[in-house]
């Protein structure tokens, strides 16, 4: 028989048989942590070195042992019996277990007042009275190096590392004395390989000439050098070459120009839209100041959407910046026949409190058609947008997370638009998980139409309801009022929300049941409900979704819709 793993859930049993080749090892006598580490050692004999011989008997004996003595049992005793020609049993009496009679742990140098290395020496777990666990020793050890390294204490070394033991005594002695030096600090940064201006790629900088040495801010640096799109390689390291001359590293960033033009190309489905090609343009560099150009087709049968749009970074490269874009929009789905046509002027900014704030104004025109209307319409419409995105992911799923958006619109005859309206779009989401295997998303989405003359109102500022994203159960944006001719007429508000708990099946395959209801309206809502149960998977291309789901509202025998989806939860 080959040798098996041993769950998590019965380490607190006795440990039950492990089978390696033709010999069954029965381990008696010891469970939690004595079990799992005693699991640990033998894991290193070969599955071909078992049996029940005397030479075999001795090489687990020894194991047993080791393991024991590394959680400070130094009087073990151990004794095998043999059941048939295919069973060996162990009996452990693990013995008295030393502990801990002193802890000697100091730093010198310059990190003798650094809190970090304070707050290492307390988390430790060696403490006076307490049984001795070579590896909490260790992890000291590890971690005190560790740390030097980080903040720039190149110099720093161990005076004294003694782990001392008395068998006759079970009292164990700890010293650890680490002499830091000098902290060193960040010095001049050299940059090269940059296409882009130096003072710009200088300006994402996480620190100034002079500040201790921190690698952490290196990291920073890195990232950010490659948030920007700009290169296709980055490389931040200090110069460790000097280290006996000067205080101050000089800092090397080694860079190499992104391609100037990318091309991706991507097919998708949902029941939204059916099945929806995407290629896209971009020129992650346009110049020598970093701005971008970016575009996008995108064609399914309901909706053929064209982008464009020019990004010019400001001082504050990754978090400040104005955008121009511009797109086209040709939808004929359900009662609405649009061509409609945005040009837009941005600027954005990522404040302090996480929140992205956009100020725009947009220029929409469009032509339509919508049940009884058949116009152009024009609007200039000035706003703000205010989005906020925050998640925790485990494992490619997001076990924590929120996401609220909220955008203001003013439109003015004096302004060049159609009718005096003012807009107001906001949504929120949540996932909260409990453990890890139960989820829940909760989702709300509100908006409204405060117009002078409602009637001159284009049909991509209406409001509708229904589909994939809004109310299951129903078909995509067939929820709002209607004109005298029975045609959607589009709506003056929107309210919707969804409710959703969701069980992990296996690995990253979920379960889901879920209620969404609400409405789009003039005057007041008559709320539609959609319910059902569905399928999750987080594919290595993005979360996938399969509903199944009933609009309790609509004709019996219309009622049961499918909604499949790829793409984000948040």
């Amino acid at each position: 028989m080959r040798r098996t793993s041993f769950p998590a859930f019965i380490s607190a049993m006795l440990f039950s048989a492990s089978s390696f080749a033709n010999v069954d090892l029965d381990i008696q006598g010891i469970d939690g942590s004595l079990e799992k580490n005693v699991q640990a050692y033998l894991s290193s004999i070969p599955n071909e070195d078992y049996s029940t011989k005397l030479r075999f008997q001795s090489q687990v004996k020894q194991d047993i042992i080791e393991a024991l003595n590394a959680l400070g049992y130094y009087h073990p005793a151990v004794s095998f019996e043999v059941e048939g020609d295919d069973k060996l049993i162990a009996t452990v009496s693990p013995g008295v277990v030393t502990k801990i009679a002193k802890v000697d742990v100091e730093i010198t140098g310059e990190a003798d007042s650094d809190k970090d290395f304070q707050n290492l020496i307390r988390q430790s777990g060696l403490k006076v009275g307490d049984p001795l666990d070579h590896s909490k020793y260790d992890k000291l050890k590890s971690n005190i190096s560790n740390l030097a390294l980080r903040k720039g204490y190149f110099n720093g070394k161990f005076t004294k590392n003694q782990l001392g033991v008395s068998p006759e005594l079970n009292q164990a002695f700890i010293q650890l004395h680490f002499a830091s030096g000098i902290r060193y600090q960040f010095g001049s940064t050299t940059i090269t390989g940059n296409q882009i201006e130096t003072d710009r790629v200088a300006s994402l900088q996480p620190y100034k000439e002079g500040d201790p040495y921190d690698v952490s801010k290196v990291g920073q640096f890195n990232q950010a050098l490659s948030t920007t799109e700009w290169f296709s390689s980055v490389l931040v390291e200090p110069d460790l070459s000097n280290l006996d001359k000067s205080r101050k590293l000089s800092m090397n960033v080694s860079l190499a120009p992104q391609a100037r033009n990318q091309l991706e190309t991507g097919i998708g489905y949902s029941t939204d839209v059916g099945v929806k090609g995407t290629l896209t343009w971009k020129k992650p560099w346009v110049n020598k100041y970093g701005h971008s150009f970016n575009s996008s087709f995108s064609i399914s049968e309901p909706e053929q959407v064209i982008t464009l749009s020019y990004k010019i970074p400001l001082e504050d490269v990754l978090h400040q910046y104005y955008r121009i874009a511009y797109g086209m929009k040709h939808v004929d789905s359900l009662d609405t026949k649009s061509l409609e046509s945005n040009l837009a002027i941005e600027r954005h900014w990522l404040m302090d409190d996480g929140w992205h704030r956009t100020v725009f104004a947009r220029y929409l025109v469009e032509n339509y058609e919508q049940g009884e209307l058949d116009d152009i319409g024009r609007f200039v419409l000035p706003g703000v947008t205010y989005t906020r995105t925050r998640t925790r992911i485990k494992n490619s799923v997001i076990m924590w997370g929120d996401k609220e958006s909220i955008t203001l619109e003013y439109g003015d005859p004096s302004l060049f638009s159609e009718t005096q309206v003012f807009r107001v779009q906001a949504g929120t989401s949540w996932i909260r998980s409990y453990g890890q295997n139960h989820r829940g998303i909760i989702r709300l989405d509100g908006g409204a139409n405060l117009a002078q003359h409602f009637d001159k109102i284009s049909p991509s500022l209406r409001f509708f309801a229904g589909g994939d994203n809004s109310i299951r159960g129903y078909e995509y944006e067939s929820i709002s009022p209607e004109d005298s001719s029975g045609s959607l007429a589009g709506a003056k508000y929107l309210a919707t929300g969804s409710l959703e708990y969701q069980y992990r099946i296996t690995g990253n395959w979920w379960g889901a049941l879920f209620v969404d209801g609400g409405d789009a309206f003039d005057t007041l809502p008559n709320w539609k409900t959609g319910t059902g149960f569905g399928v999750r998977w987080i594919s290595p291309v993005g979360p996938l979704r399969l509903d199944f789901a009933w609009g309790l509202n609509k004709d019996p025998g219309d009622q049961f819709r499918i909604h499949f989806t790829l793409g984000p939860e948040l």
